[in-house]
């Protein structure tokens, strides 16, 4: 068998990037928080892409509900660490890169080291884990580093991105740190989704479980948000031109065949996003 060269191993991405940019790609850091259903298949694309840094954390293990969309879920991973898995991944596709674990996540008190060195932040956290995700952006402002956001929401993907100097989460979402969890997650919802596209073919509304912290997902959904996340990733990272930023967004819906730009000034304090919040609370924002 040959030994592994990074050349070689990446040298059908040459055409959509230079060698030069390939190289430059190769010495990148970027952090991502979650190894779970976007996470992970995220990790796998930006590797494949010849990213060659990464600062990675999760502190979950696979479990039998994540084999629907996850990418290291399978019957030989179950009980096993997602952040151990994915690693392994990883490291399989390109042995030398520089992996920095974070095996007990992401919060407040770790955030500067997991930032340390970091091109660029691509958000892998569950859906619902607003108190970490709050304290990482937080600090990717305070640095200057870019924020990658693409949701999967239904069976398309919506991507909206924080860049130094502009919306931070925490104005484009209106949170507070007065609100209660149910209504910071509809607000998160909300902001992520402002064209709502997926609600149209949302078959059994009763599986979204705001109070219990659980909602439906698909394998196509993240694996779009791999394809959205690391066209973005690229584009910040090599430099090439403007990307969408808050309160812009894009959503596009495979299933709708539909793709919108969304712009939203002030976020969701927008008169637009007030009243899709109003409808949003009356739908899920009491106990079933």
């Amino acid at each position: 068998m040959d030994p592994f060269d990074y050349r070689t191993a990446f040298s059908r991405n040459i055409g959509w990037v230079t060698p030069e940019e390939q190289d430059k790609l190769r010495n990148q850091r970027v952090a991502i928080a979650g190894m779970g259903g976007v996470g992970g298949v995220y990790l796998l694309t930006l590797t494949r892409l010849g990213i060659g840094r990464f600062n990675l954390s999760d502190f979950d293990s696979f479990e039998l509900g994540n084999f629907n969309r996850q990418a290291g879920a399978a019957l030989s991973t179950l009980g096993r660490p997602k952040l151990e898995v994915m690693t392994e991944a990883a490291l399989d596709i390109n042995p030398t890169l520089d992996i920095r674990p974070f095996p007990s996540g992401v919060a407040a008190d770790n955030v500067g080291e997991f930032l340390r060195d970091v091109d660029l932040y691509v958000d892998g956290l569950d859906f619902f884990v607003l108190d970490a995700r709050r304290a990482v952006y937080q600090a990717c402002a305070e640095r200057g580093i870019p924020v990658v956001v693409a949701a999967p929401l239904g069976m398309g993907v919506s991507n909206i991105n924080y860049l130094p100097g502009g919306m931070t989460l925490n104005t484009y979402f209106d949170f507070r740190d007065d609100l209660p969890e149910t209504e910071l997650a509809i607000r998160f919802l909300v902001g992520l989704s402002p064209a709502v596209l997926q609600a149209r073919y949302l078959a059994d509304p009763t599986a979204v479980r705001f109070h219990e912290k659980k909602g439906p997902s698909t394998p196509m959904a993240c694996e779009l948000c791999a394809g959205v996340a690391g066209t973005v990733a690229l584009k910040i990272l090599l430099g090439r031109g403007e990307v969408i930023r808050a309160p812009n967004s894009f959503h596009f819906d495979a299933y709708l065949n539909k793709a919108v730009h969304v712009r939203r000034p002030g976020g969701n304090r927008n008169p637009l996003q007030r009243l899709a919040l109003a409808i949003a609370r009356r739908r899920f924002g009491k106990p079933a």
